[in-house]
């Protein structure tokens, strides 16, 4: 059977890697280093569990499980269908395509319109371009290698990659100190940051890309396409790691010389402008746009190949083109509007997708246990949804599950997901279903 050459592997790897650098991936860093100062390594250490490993053992998930909605039928058929059209939803045209759309207007484009213009229609003018490229690249997803490995995610890199050096032949300074929620839990406050990236979330949709994309090159079998997916999301994971610890160290620096920012956007803005002048402006409103694009195609290509499924009377590529046009309408809605629903939405999704994904990575061990998935999620579900509400001023929450550990620092879930775990396991013995000798 065929295998996917070295060359084509290092490619569909930086697909994989250019589907997930959206702008968040590129303004998130900067700002958790101005924010975390001198104690940046905890911080980002913590940040790369949930932004980096959690997202590639999502894809391994997906690709050993044959797709998400195989995945999330471990626990319930309901929840399966369910989880898997909020995901992607809430992913995709209700959130995070527009969220990416938005994004780069808002940075890099606002700011400097003339005076008298009016912002609305600049705005519709900018998201119709955008949206119609984005429209162009996802038509084809055959061709995503192509397009997006070869060309797209090279040119990226090759930008981060001047900011690089223009910071080691100029630096910035010394690290400034922390602040905020840094100064008493770098880690667990690094940790939550990683929820804003929504790529462990991105990664459930990913999967079925990465694996056509795998399969359009002519590998069939299926024990190859895992392992290729599992190479491709170690290549993919490597460079993010290395981006991230760059635009980390660039951001504590920042904060060292130039103070707090209200964001990782107004951070990196201090960054270029220090390395490169005025022309900074460009080189960032080129990297915002390029890391936007792409993890929109990746959404819409994902989006629509999952809800093509659902339904033969709409095609592929009508799908394509309702998300295209939708994400579009959305993203005219405002940076702002969009980003006010979405971390309680994320508190909620979030813990609920990485204890799918690390139930999925330990499967060998009860296979044939049918209480452990639905138990986990339950309890996990429970305390996420109790947090997100509180993020939208709803107080259960704090009412009925504040006294759990780490409720308070948002991590409340992870004891009640241990405890399915281990009742699921334990009724198991005792029903004898789990022989003893199998750990």
């Amino acid at each position: 059977m065929k295998e996917l050459s070295k060359k084509d592997l290092v490619f569909v790897g930086l697909m994989l890697f250019s589907l997930f650098f959206g702008a968040g991936n590129l303004i998130f860093p900067p700002f958790l280093g101005q924010m975390a100062g001198d104690k940046v390594w905890i911080a980002l250490g913590a940040f790369l569990i949930t932004a980096v490993g959690f997202p590639i053992l999502g894809v391994i998930a997906v690709a050993k499980s044959g797709g998400l909605e195989n995945l999330a039928r471990r626990v319930h058929p309901v929840f399966a269908i369910i989880f898997t059209i909020l995901i992607y939803l809430s992913i995709g045209p209700c959130l995070g395509i527009p969220r990416a759309g938005s994004l780069p207007f808002e940075m890099v484009v606002a700011p400097y319109l003339p005076q008298g213009m009016s912002e609305s229609l600049a705005r519709l003018l900018f998201t119709l371009v955008f949206f119609s490229v984005a429209y162009w690249l996802s038509l084809s997803p055959t061709k995503l290698v192509d397009r997006m490995g070869k060309v797209l995610t090279p040119t990226l890199l090759l930008l981060i990659l001047v900011v690089v050096i223009g910071s080691i032949f100029n630096p910035i300074g010394a690290y400034g100190e922390a602040s905020g929620a840094y100064v008493d839990s770098p880690f667990v406050t690094g940790f939550l940051e990683g929820y804003l990236t929504m790529d462990t979330i991105a990664a459930l949709n990913f999967g079925i890309v990465i694996a056509l994309a795998i399969k359009s090159k002519g590998v069939k079998e299926e024990k190859y396409v895992i392992s290729t997916s599992i190479k491709a999301g170690f290549i993919a994971g490597g460079l993010l790691v290395v981006i991230y610890a760059v635009l980390a160290h660039l951001g504590a620096a920042s904060g060292g010389k130039f103070g707090d920012t209200a964001n990782g956007a107004v951070t990196l803005t201090n960054v270029t402008t220090y390395l490169f002048g005025n022309s900074g402006a460009v080189l960032l409103a080129v990297l915002f746009t390029l890391a936007c694009l792409t993890t929109s195609v990746g959404l819409i290509t994902s989006c629509s190949q999952y809800f093509a499924t659902l339904t033969k009377k709409i095609t592929y590529k009508n799908w394509v083109r309702i998300l295209a046009l939708s994400s579009m309408t959305l993203a005219n809605m405002g940076l702002t509007k969009i980003l006010s629903v979405s971390v309680p939405l994320l508190n909620m999704i979030y813990p609920i997708a990485i204890m799918l994904i690390v139930l999925a990575m330990l499967d060998k061990f009860f296979k044939e246990n049918k209480l452990v998935y639905p138990l986990t999620i339950l309890l996990t579900g429970i305390v996420s949804v109790m947090h997100g509400l509180e993020g939208m001023g709803i107080e259960l929450g704090a009412k009925l599950l504040g006294g759990l550990p780490l409720y308070i620092q948002g991590l409340g879930w992870v004891v009640p997901a241990l405890l399915g775990i281990l009742i699921g396991v334990a009724v198991s013995f005792v029903k004898g279903r789990v022989k003893v000798a199998d750990f």
